[in-house]
């Protein structure tokens, strides 16, 4: 392939750092495996092995992690909070989520256990990041109880399963990635895709059942623009 002039190369790479980016993207915008991106790059000239998109998403998938959180809108006060069982190498894990009542992820934690002291270091994360919420809504596992009334004396503790259907959905992609993946294969993998798949699709996947056609696509160009400054801002 013959790169534009004005696509230069990011130093100690081979392509520029539009076609690193677009790679990213892909990969965590749609259910694809590093082959299938490898294949959508090939049919535009651009030959690479799925090795190395596997390291351009590790290597700057964080990147996008931290300038998607640097200018998002401060969180809905209300948050909901739910854990998940997930496997990795026959070894069962929990996926901590939490997401604010406008349905986006806040924050999620792959850890060992279910228990209070679990509870309690991710909601010790929440707080760090975004202070202390207004209304938390979890499930009835007791675990949250103490960790939620000493961080945050001063919020509503609603502790309903019925309460906790939007966070059920958000788990959902988690699911269908996992398949694809054929269960994940470390905790530090499992981490480390999950937190930038949550990030990055919550700028590419508007409530669409909330807006009409033109207002969809206005929020669909709008993501294409922040892609492009934070690939603008992209180093090696």
């Amino acid at each position: 392939m013959n790169i534009p002039t004005h696509m230069l190369r990011l130093k100690g790479f081979r392509y520029p750092r539009e076609i690193i980016a677009y790679a990213v993207w892909a990969y965590h915008r749609f259910a694809l495996s590093t082959a299938d991106v490898e294949d959508l790059l090939a049919a535009r000239g651009v030959v690479v092995s799925r090795e190395a998109i596997r390291l351009w998403v590790n290597r700057f998938g964080q990147h996008f992690v931290n300038c998607i959180r640097r200018d998002r809108p401060q969180p809905n006060d209300k948050w909901h909070l739910d854990e998940v069982v997930i496997t990795i190498r026959g070894k069962k894990h929990w996926l901590w989520r939490a997401i604010d009542a406008n349905g986006d992820v806040l924050d999620i934690l792959v850890q060992t256990r279910r228990n209070a002291k679990a509870a309690k270091r991710f909601f010790q994360r929440l707080i760090t990041l975004f202070g202390e919420p207004r209304v938390v809504i979890t499930d009835k596992l007791r675990s949250y109880i103490q960790p939620i009334s000493k961080l945050a004396p001063g919020a509503d503790h609603r502790a309903h399963k019925g309460l906790n259907n939007a966070i059920e959905v958000s788990h959902r992609p988690t699911r269908k990635r996992e398949k694809i993946f054929g269960r994940f294969k470390s905790h530090r993998q499992a981490q480390r895709f999950l937190s930038a798949h949550d990030q990055i699709n919550l700028i590419f996947r508007p409530r669409r059942y909330q807006l009409n056609a033109t207002s969809y696509r206005h929020a669909r160009t709008d993501a294409f623009n922040l892609w492009s400054d934070y690939t603008a801002e992209m180093a090696a």
